[in-house]
Order: C-alpha cells, then sequence, then structure tokens
C-alpha cells in the first residue's frame, strides 16, 4: 500500500506532465472563480508558481483545484438488444448481449488463428515472386494485405472485422468504412448497404418514426446519414419533413443574431476570463489536424462564447470545449468525401461553414441541457455520478473495487474526467461518434446511460488492474487506457455490456445502495 508521503511525492512529480486544472469560468452574470472568495488563497498572498506538495484532499474544491487533466455488430443481434428495451425482458437481454461478448471473443481467436496462418504462408508466397519483384516493398505489402483480407472474408458476421493497423489513423475518423474503391468512395458490404436502406426508408416518409429511428441507430448510424438522424435525435429537427427547411433556417438566423450582440463584448473586462479560458482550451482538444486551423478555432471559440453568455448559470467550464466537436466534424462531413482531419474547413464556402457552426451550437446545446448540473458550481452532477459509479461497481465487481480500495485510489481522481469529457478523452474521436449514436438512441443516453458505459469501461480493464500494485502506477493507467487503436468494434462490445448492466438492475431501484 502506498504511502502519503509516496502519493504526494507522485502528484509533485507528475503535476507539470499536463495542462493546468479544471477550473470555471462564469458567463455574464457571474465573476469568473476567485481563489480569495473560496478560501483557497489567502489575502496578498501570490499564487505558488512551482507545484507544492499537496495536502490530504478533504473537500471537493480541494480536489478540483489539485486534480490534474491530462489532456464494428449483426443486424440480428442489434436489433434484438434495441427491441429488448421495451419489455425490460432481463433473461433476453442478458442472453442477446451475452451473445455480442462471445462472438465478439470467438471472432479474435479466429483472427489469431488467421494471422498465425499468415505469417506461416507469406514467407512461401513471397519466395515464389520473381526476383526482380523481392525489392519492391509495394508489391510485398499488397501480397500480405491480401492475404489478410482474403482471411478475413470468412469472418462471423455478428461484428464487423477489425480494421487492418496499418490503415492510417484518420481513414476511420468518422467510423467510415475501411473498404474503398479505386476512385477513393466508400464501398459498403452487403450488411452495410442494407442497413443504410433501412436508415433511408424510415427518414424518406413525411413524418418520421422516431421510435424506430432510435431503434435502429441503438446499434450505429451509417455515415452518409448520421448527419441528418442527429439532427432528428437530439431534437433539434422536427420529424415533420415538411417543417425542417424552415426550422433550419429560422435556428441558423437566431444563432447569428446572438453572435452580432454578443460575440463583440469577449473582449470586455466583463467576459475577457470567459473568453481568454476558452481561447486556451481550443488548442488542447483533438483531433489537432483540425482544431489548430484557424477557421475551426473561430467558429468553436464563437459556438462557446455565446453558449457560456447565454447559460450564466453554469458559463464555460472546461469540458464543455470537448462536447462541440463531434458535432463540428459529423456535420462537416455532410458536404465533403474527405476525412475531416485532413480537410480545410476554409475551403468551404462560407454559408456552409455558416450552417456547420449554427447547427453544431444548437445540438451542442440540447445535449447540454440534458446533463448541465454536470457545469454548475461545483459541478454537483459529476460528483453524484462519480458517487454512484463506485457503488455500481462495489455491486458489479467487488475485486475490482477492492483492488481500488486498497491501494487508496478514489474514483474521483480518474472518474471524474469521464464524466466531465463523457469519455472523449478516453478513447479516439471516431468512438466517440459511435458511442454518440448510441447515446442519442437511449433515453437519457449522455446521463443515465453513461453511467452504465463507464461502469462496463472500467470493468473491462480488470486484468491490467489487478497487476498494478502500486498506486503512482495504477492512476497513471486509469488516466491513459491503451485505446487508441480501438474501432467500431469494440464500442459495440462495450455498450452490449452496458446494456446488459443497465437491464440487470432493471428492477431493483436501489441497487445503488448497499
Amino acid at each position: 500500500m502506498a504511502s502519503d508521503a509516496g502519493r504526494k511525492q507522485f502528484w509533485k512529480r507528475n503535476a507539470s506532465r499536463v495542462p493546468g486544472s479544471i477550473q470555471h469560468v462564469y458567463g455574464a452574470q457571474h465573476p469568473p472563480f476567485d481563489p480569495l472568495l473560496h478560501g483557497t488563497l489567502k489575502p496578498g498572498a501570490k499564487p505558488p508558481t512551482t507545484p507544492v506538495k499537496l495536502k490530504k484532499i478533504s473537500t471537493f474544491q480541494e480536489f478540483e483545484s489539485n486534480t490534474s487533466d491530462a489532456w464494428d455488430v449483426g443486424d440480428d443481434d442489434d436489433e434484438l438488444l434495441a427491441m429488448a428495451a421495451e419489455s425490460l425482458n432481463t433473461d433476453v437481454v442478458m442472453e442477446t448481449a451475452n451473445r455480442v461478448i462471445q462472438n465478439h471473443s470467438k471472432l479474435q481467436e479466429q483472427h489469431k488463428l488467421q494471422e498465425e496462418q499468415v505469417e506461416k504462408e507469406q514467407p512461401q508466397q513471397l519466395s515464389e515472386l520473381p526476383s526482380a519483384a523481392c525489392g519492391d516493398s509495394r508489391l510485398v505489402k499488397s501480397v500480405s494485405e491480401s492475404n489478410t483480407s482474403s482471411s478475413a472474408d470468412g469472418a462471423d458476421e455478428v461484428i464487423s472485422v477489425p480494421r487492418s493497423q496499418s490503415l492510417p489513423q484518420a481513414s476511420i475518423l468518422v467510423g467510415g468504412v475501411s473498404d474503398h474503391s479505386s476512385s477513393g468512395i466508400p464501398m459498403l458490404s452487403e450488411r452495410e448497404a442494407s442497413r443504410l436502406d433501412k436508415f433511408k426508408q424510415i427518414l424518406a416518409g413525411p413524418n418520421t418514426n422516431l421510435e424506430e429511428l432510435r431503434k435502429l441507430s441503438w446499434s450505429g448510424i451509417p455515415k452518409a446519414v448520421r448527419p441528418i438522424t442527429w439532427k432528428l435525435l437530439s431534437g433539434y429537427l422536427p420529424a415533420n419533413i415538411d417543417r425542417r427547411e424552415g426550422t433550419l433556417q429560422r435556428k441558423r438566423k437566431e444563432y447569428f443574431a446572438f453572435v452580432e450582440q454578443y460575440y463583440d463584448s469577449r473582449n470586455e473586462e466583463t467576459h475577457q476570463d470567459t473568453y481568454r479560458q476558452i481561447h486556451i482550451d481550443i488548442p488542447r482538444m483533438s483531433p489537432e489536424a483540425l482544431i489548430l486551423q484557424p477557421k475551426a478555432t473561430e467558429i468553436f471559440e464563437r459556438i462557446l462564447f455565446i453558449w457560456a453568455i447565454r447559460h450564466p448559470a453554469s458559463g464555460y467550464v472546461q469540458g464543455i470545449n470537448d462536447l462541440v466537436t463531434p458535432f463540428f466534424v459529423v456535420f462537416t462531413c455532410e458536404y465533403t468525401e474527405e476525412e475531416v482531419e485532413n480537410f480545410d474547413v476554409s475551403s468551404l464556402p462560407a454559408e456552409v461553414l455558416q450552417n456547420i457552426e449554427a447547427d453544431s451550437f444548437w445540438c451542442m446545446s440540447k445535449l447540454l441541457d440534458g446533463i448541465q448540473d454536470n457545469y454548475t458550481f461545483a459541478q454537483p452532477g459529476i460528483q453524484k455520478k462519480v458517487k454512484m459509479l463506485e457503488e455500481l461497481v462495489s455491486r458489479i465487481d467487488e475485486q475490482v473495487h477492492r483492488h481500488l480500495e486498497q491501494h487508496e485510489v478514489k474514483y474521483l481522481q480518474f472518474a471524474f474526467r469521464w464524466m466531465n469529457n463523457l469519455l472523449m478523452r478516453e478513447v479516439p474521436l471516431r468512438c466517440t461518434i459511435r458511442l454518440w449514436d448510441t447515446y442519442q438512441s437511449e433515453p437519457e443516453g449522455f446521463s443515465h446511460f453513461h453511467l452504465y458505459v463507464c461502469a462496463a469501461f472500467l470493468v473491462r480493464w480488470k486484468k491490467e488492474i489487478l497487476e498494478e500494485k502500486d498506486f503512482q502506477e495504477l492512476l497513471i493507467f486509469l488516466q491513459n487506457l491503451p485505446t487508441v487503436h480501438w474501432g467500431d468494434e469494440d464500442i459495440s462490445v462495450l455498450l452490449a455490456e452496458a446494456y446488459r448492466l443497465k437491464f440487470a438492475f432493471a428492477d431493483a431501484p436501489n441497487h445503488y445502495k448497499r
């Protein structure tokens, strides 16, 4: 068990490795967070310029000021999983979710055997190549890729085949398919084409059946129809197709009226702290190639500043900035076939950029309306959710809970960010977008269902957690989980497990209590 001295030394040593701690910056009717007013700094004393030893944390405000911010499932099973929600039949839910997870495990074993077979056959095939071709690395690569793709053709269809690790990161930024034709246009598998047709049929009607759309969206939304589906599921657009264009024009005009009214005040003394913090936080966001584009930065600053001014009860809080990105990326994909990470957004017409900006603002606002207590003073919503997570994990996996307890790792030290950023800092952006497909199709997805996803996410790392016997290493692992290569299949399994956990406790309203 780590000593207090060891923990203090750990925090001191790691204080300079990550960006600054989460701080509140309030909107038009609130002053910025003042250490003098809240008793964290004595009058006349200067803020420390170097890391200092931390005393034992006893209040949330002390924790907040000291915590550093280290900044593909088959149709049948998917639909069963979504339909089971209507009857709350625990047996059906458990069986269906377990089937998804078991199939994923079988698929992983198949891939391992296939990779071993490829490794054995590849040297023989390479030796049969003409000698002149042996030095051509491109030909060698094509042989390797053809072996990998052919071996994957026979894989179980229940969970989509994991993408090749040799693919560039950008090719799967927003959960697009990995197969492309020679013209660069994505090629859909038979299953993907079938799902896309189902979405188009629902969306083509004069009044979209939102319940059917939610059921279909639970297991992922095709990239081609994701923008319109997100706008419908978030409540931004009406189900009646004849009212949509008028709604878009009205809401976009309303947003830019806010910009004209408020944005020039960003440099006034009352609001400059809010704007300055937004300006500092945006370069820390992901993906870096997008955020560092001046035009994108300008758009994000406007969205966040206008939201803060319009919501003075909470104002701007670090973490809200991340919640704009998925909407901006998805809505940009409506106007380009390129992956957004490699795309210069300034090449889009000004009117298109304005549409993306306004749509992103309103959809982010809809999301935040459901979790606003996460961002009011002292962030009580997050404190409550972290406590609920701790109690839920103690029921789900007592061994993991006891291990964290034994090594004095507090859930606030890693799960605060999970709640504050909706796991956006823990998984790649493509996974966040896939996750949000389900969140927007679930009742209270971003608030209630997210809790079960976090519980499933923590228990997912049980083996690695139990192997760590040191406070410092355990906390470092939990703050830097190895998810960089995750794809849609990993998120599908995580969601299936979260769904199973949720309905395993559906008939026990007091399941959080011991």
